[in-house]
């Protein structure tokens, strides 16, 4: 594998007001670019048909996403975050442009996986910038801040894609990245300063390979499975049994590389661990939720995708003011075991909650639904990359805040696609023989729907709504899981300084490292 000369950059030297301002920039590109398309899925199924590959138009730019997250992490790393960062933003807005003139569904999930190549990059670059230059005592309110970046995007991506859907066409839903990836491009030319460093490194091409692999064969499984393919057919199987063996050899891999993709030693560090984990979960309910509400609200209830998006408004709230919260309460007192457990529990009760949904539940109940959901999430997500970046050594920031991203990234595509599977699934054989064949389309939309007769309309309402309910509660075991994990995690001092790196922590790191090399520790 081959040398190469880095750049990394000094945090002494750059202006920390203004990298804040192009990492939210940043950050707020790659939160529409997964929360955007949602409100308008029955609009694109109702143009380009495909039903079947409905949920591929999400799960492609979150299985590339997920793929190269730990690549750009360790790229971060070698060759500095600001060519890196610079690069994802480009190859997000090839992907963006190519999406918005799509014209098939295949066209368009290849396009969507080209934006994830891109938006993988976004978030682990990002905060890992962050971490470059404020300390992890002080890091809570800007990560708060941050979260609420997220927060927004969660219910502007779905309004402005319902917006522009209605008075537009859905392709202007991409076609709007172009100018915030531009002023993310010219913000960061400006803000962020890279200095040269000699170090040699090495880049592990085969562990990104077999990662890539393996997670790939892991969500083409659980999408294709009982839907496109039979659960017990041989190419299901093989799916099954290549992710597992590619795992197996990105593990063997990366315990014997100079410089692995993702350090197994970062699993020996109980807060990484489990604090992936903990996020892991948080995605699988994240995507899984916010794909199929507007998905209910638009066919079930009859709203327009605008007015979709508003009624997403509660889970932004939630997500806006728990964020904000937890990294004032992180900064002002250096605790946070508490935040990740109520979120848990706040998550349970919203998809439980969710999970009674029908044509009659009233839009005030639904909010306060949403909000619950979005005050777990607003507990979890910020405060755990904060946890892990103040656990582990400087050295390995960039891997560590790859690899938290990376599980709730493989969170987000299996749940779209195993939650897509049970809602496919069930919706199915919920309609039983009441659809005409090649007319399971319609009910994705809502003017066939009204259309409809009565009876007709009330067997398609009906089924929509309880094949929705499995998704929710799966999703709600989930979060249980979740709630014994963040129970489980220690707390560990907050820094009030840049250079904390754990002496004990690195040191046994670094042999680890060393003899996995063949090096002399």
């Amino acid at each position: 594998m081959a040398a190469a000369t880095t750049t990394e950059e000094a945090p002494q030297e750059q202006p920390v007001g203004l990298i804040i301002s192009a990492v939210a920039v940043t950050l707020l590109l790659a939160s529409l670019g997964q929360t955007i398309v949602s409100t308008a899925l029955p609009t694109i199924v109702g143009e380009l048909g495909g039903i079947e590959h409905l949920t591929w138009v999400v799960t492609a730019y979150l299985l590339s996403s997920t793929i190269v997250a730990p690549i750009y992490g360790k790229l971060g790393d070698l060759y500095g975050r600001k060519i890196v960062l610079q690069a994802a933003i480009v190859i997000f807005l090839i992907g963006a442009v190519l999406s918005g003139i799509a014209t098939s569904m295949t066209f368009l999930i290849i396009a969507r996986g080209i934006q994830g190549l891109g938006g993988g990059g976004l978030i682990v670059v990002a905060m890992t910038i962050v971490a470059d230059i404020i300390p992890p005592r002080q890091r809570g309110k800007v990560q708060g801040l941050f979260a609420a970046v997220f927060g927004v995007a969660t219910v502007v991506g779905p309004l402005l894609g319902g917006f522009l859907v209605e008075h537009f066409s859905w392709h202007w839903i991409f076609f709007l990245n172009v100018p915030l990836a531009l002023i993310a491009l010219g913000v960061i030319a400006v803000a962020l300063k890279t200095r040269a460093n000699k170090a040699q490194h090495r880049i592990d091409y085969l562990g990104a390979l077999l990662i890539a692999g393996s997670l790939s064969s892991l969500v083409l499984f659980t999408t294709m499975g009982g839907t496109t393919l039979p659960w017990l057919s041989a190419p299901i199987i093989g799916l099954v049994v290549l992710a597992l063996v590619l795992g197996a050899a990105f593990i063997f891999v990366e315990l014997r590389a100079a410089e692995p993709m993702l350090p197994m030693t970062l699993f020996a560090n109980k807060t990484f661990t489990l604090a992936s984990a903990i996020l892991f979960i948080s995605g699988l309910a994240m995507f899984g939720a916010l794909t199929f509400l507007p998905l209910f609200m638009q066919t079930v209830t009859g709203i327009s995708p605008t007015q979709s998006g508003l009624q997403m408004l509660p889970v932004m709230v939630g997500m806006l003011g728990t964020s904000m919260i937890s990294g004032q309460v992180m900064s002002r007192t250096g605790r946070y075991r508490w935040m990740p457990i109520a979120g848990a529990v706040a998550l349970i009760v919203g998809l439980v909650l969710m999970a009674t949904l029908t044509a009659e539940t009233s839009r005030i109940l639904l909010a306060v639904y949403m909000f619950v959901f979005g005050v777990g999430l607003g507990f979890i997500n910020s405060v755990l990359v904060t946890a892990v970046q103040n656990a582990i050594p400087r050295t390995q920031m960039g891997a560590g805040t790859a690899g938290t991203t990376l599980f709730r990234q493989i969170g987000g595509s299996l749940g779209v696609s195993v939650f897509g599977a049970i809602f496919a699934n069930g919706l199915a054989s919920q309609l039983g023989n009441a659809m005409p064949e090649g007319g399971a389309s319609s009910a994705f939309n809502a003017a066939a729907i009204a259309a409809m007769p009565e009876a007709m309309r009330e067997t398609v309402l009906t089924a929509f709504s309880n094949a929705l309910h499995p998704v929710f509660l799966v999703a709600a075991g989930a979060a249980l899981v979740a709630v014994i994990l963040a129970w489980m995690m220690p707390e560990l001092p907050l820094a009030n300084t840049l250079r904390r790196e754990p002496e004990a922590e690195i040191k046994s790191g670094e042999e680890a490292a060393a003899a996995a090399a063949g090096a002399p520790a």
